[in-house]
């Protein structure tokens, strides 16, 4: 069996030729175009493997693209503020956007508004899951990163304020950059500053592991897929390839070029701001506002291709390529539905237009839509009204529509029955 084919993703800020573009890795040959306005820094993101999502720079909206059709723009999602930043969950079930110091927090199946996180107090810079949905981490212009449980942000009381589970203040400027590696919430979290440090931090115990200074900004920051080397994109357009495996253990380190593997790539001519590594981890991708995106053999350090911008490259990213990306008769599974910009959307008057189960598994949260516990209640009461002539009419028809009641009370017994157990399994289960 092949490997999956692995494509680059890249926009720029100049909007002349595209909004955002698809190119094969290895041959770089251009395989999308998508169209229609311009996205800001880390506010490009894959939902699902089904749409390219962009937060247009400077407005309150977001770009929406099924991601087989480039021709047109499908949709735009309008916020209540113009984002900042942009995460889709991997699992495609949950969105994040960073807007000024909060992040809003929707489900993608229902489009409602789950959350509001105002812990940062100034505007949010970036936000990365975890690769297992189970944890995200926002990073603002208050030097701050936060980790968060996903599980406990929609989840939570309605009464209760969420409150993050890690809370990183070591950096003295805004962070510019994260990058979160493999294994969940036993992650390793990689943050860059403009206080010229990058830090490497534990997600399970909270701690600092590593510190690197260098004599420059950094503007972006990547792992490796086997966290053997840390990748950092200074504003002076250097890239610095850390060691993870030197055997200088300190915790607190100053950068130097040396034979343990810490090593500079030169080529970008301008500050460095998105950084990416294949799945073998032999290539690095690279975007800079010098309005090129390189891809650099990592054993050479030589750059192998230069793919040309119009403007400042805002985002570049590898990611494998969707099943359905290069089949234009495919559709996504489920229509994205409306985002909601209110917490309540019924007294906003945006409830939903269909009916439709809504599950909350939090407690004191009550959904929009009726429970099936009294809808039950009120068809038996229906049932019982036997004596009401226009419902039931006489005679044989009277039974016949008294044992369909009968019938459809079970079912939704059951229904509410299996939602009880289902909810009680993961409200019990231990984290």
């Amino acid at each position: 069996m092949s490997a999956p084919m692995e494509v680059i993703v890249c926009a720029d800020s100049a909007e002349q030729l595209w909004n955002c573009a698809v190119f094969e890795l290895h041959s770089g040959t251009n395989l999308l175009s998508y169209r229609g306005g311009n996205t800001s820094a880390r506010s490009l993101t894959v939902l699902n493997g089904e749409y390219i999502l962009g937060g247009q720079l400077g407005k309150n909206f977001i770009n929406v693209w099924e991601i087989q059709r480039k021709d047109q723009l499908q949709q735009k999602i309008v916020c209540p503020g113009i984002v900042t930043c942009l995460a889709a969950s991997p699992n495609g079930l949950f969105l994040l956007a960073g807007i000024a110091e909060a992040v809003y927090v929707w489900e993608v199946s229902t489009g409602n508004l789950l959350a509001i996180l105002s812990r940062h107090y100034q505007d949010l810079t970036c936000l990365r899951f975890t690769d297992d949905s189970s944890h995200f981490i926002s990073g603002g212009k208050d030097n701050l990163a936060l980790v968060w449980n996903l599980t406990s942000v929609v989840q939570l009381d309605s009464s209760r304020t969420p409150e993050p589970r890690h809370i990183w203040t070591q950096h003295s400027l805004p962070i510019t950059d994260i990058h979160c590696g493999l294994m969940g919430p036993q992650a390793r979290v990689a943050t860059a500053s403009l206080d010229q440090t990058v830090k490497l931090w534990e997600i399970s115990s909270g701690e600092m592991l590593l510190s690197v200074l260098f004599d420059v900004s950094i503007m972006s920051v990547t792992l490796d897929p086997c966290e053997y080397s840390l990748f950092c994109g200074g504003n002076d357009g250097s890239i610095f390839q850390v060691s993870l495996c030197s055997t200088n253990v300190s915790r607190d380190k100053t950068f130097q070029s040396d034979s343990e593997g810490n090593q500079v790539f030169k080529g970008h001519r301008t500050m460095v701001t998105c950084l990416s590594v294949s799945m073998d981890g032999t290539l690095l991708l690279s975007g800079s506002h010098d309005e090129t995106v390189r891809l650099w053999d990592i054993q050479s350090r030589q750059s192998i291709r230069s793919i040309n911008h119009k403007g400042p490259v805002t985002n570049a990213f590898i990611i494998p390529a969707p099943a359905n990306m290069l089949l234009p008769d495919s559709h996504p599974a489920v229509p994205l539905p409306r985002f909601s910009r209110h917490l309540n959307p019924s007294e906003q008057g945006e409830g939903p237009e269909t009916g439709g189960v809504c599950l909350r598994l939090g407690p004191s949260v009550q959904a929009t839509e009726e429970a099936y516990l009294k809808k039950a209640e009120k068809l038996y009461s229906l049932m019982c009204a036997v004596t009401d002539k226009s419902v039931f009419g006489d005679g044989e028809n009277t039974k016949v529509r008294v044992s369909e009641l009968e019938e459809e009370v079970k079912t939704l017994k059951k229904i509410n029955k299996d939602l009880y157990d289902f909810s009680t399994q993961l409200l019990t289960k231990p984290s």
